[in-house]
């Protein structure tokens, strides 16, 4: 067996409620910055393996650093509503070879958390890993106890496989990490779910979503 997927690339997603962009400092720091600043925003930081930020100059050589790397492969996510950036998330340890890669280094913003383009944001990334690229595995790894993050990949469809301990050591601390992945066969389905759920149908004049992703995930 021979995988043929292909390394992903600098390109824009477009969705109904975001647009994923490759990441740019100088066009996304502004957006970014003002929504992370701040003591009061320091737990947007917490499972993450930088930040808080108090300078800005840190914070913008930090995400010039993100914007030029190859692997994690940054993109900014782009509220269309609000039209600026409300987060970022990457592809990492893409291995080719394998099919394999995985989806991380995730921060949203307060304006974008338990949004229809945050799960949007998912969706876009998933179905270019698996369709376009061609990859067979998708994996989604976390803090063991970072619940949030836990909770998210299942309602995303991910399947638990289990904690790797002391696996690394973050901001000083130690980390066991929650494995999650998702593959290729599974796809089909969760991609019909995804999409069940992002249509304006499925939500109220208020907002309020008719039926769950995890439960058309189950389906």
């Amino acid at each position: 067996m021979q995988s043929d997927a292909k390394r992903p690339s600098h390109i824009v997603l477009e969705g109904r409620y975001v647009i994923l962009a490759p990441l740019d400092a100088r066009l996304h720091g502004d957006a970014l910055w003002e929504a992370t600043r701040g003591e009061q925003n320091d737990a947007l930081w917490q499972y993450l393996a930088e930040g808080p930020f108090r300078d800005r100059k840190d914070f913008d050589k930090t995400l010039e650093g993100m914007a030029a790397s190859e692997d994690p492969l940054f993109f900014a996510i782009i509220d269309r509503a609000l039209e600026r950036a409300a987060g970022r998330a990457s592809y990492l340890r893409i291995d080719p070879k394998h099919g394999s890669i995985e989806v991380g280094s995730i921060l949203y913003t307060h304006a974008l958390q338990r949004t229809r383009g945050a799960t949007e944001a998912m969706y876009l990334m998933a179905r270019h890993a698996f369709e376009d690229l061609g990859y067979r595995r998708y994996e989604w790894k976390c803090n063991a106890l970072n619940e949030p993050s836990r909770r998210a990949a299942l309602r995303l469809g991910f399947t638990f496989e289990g904690i790797f301990r002391q696996h690394q050591i973050v901001k000083g601390r130690n980390r066991d990490t929650a494995w999650f992945s998702m593959l290729d066969g599974e796809w089909p389905r969760r991609k019909e779910a995804f999409e069940r759920w992002l249509e304006p149908e499925n939500f109220s004049a208020t907002g309020e979503q008719r039926q769950r992703l995890a439960d058309l995930i189950t389906v």
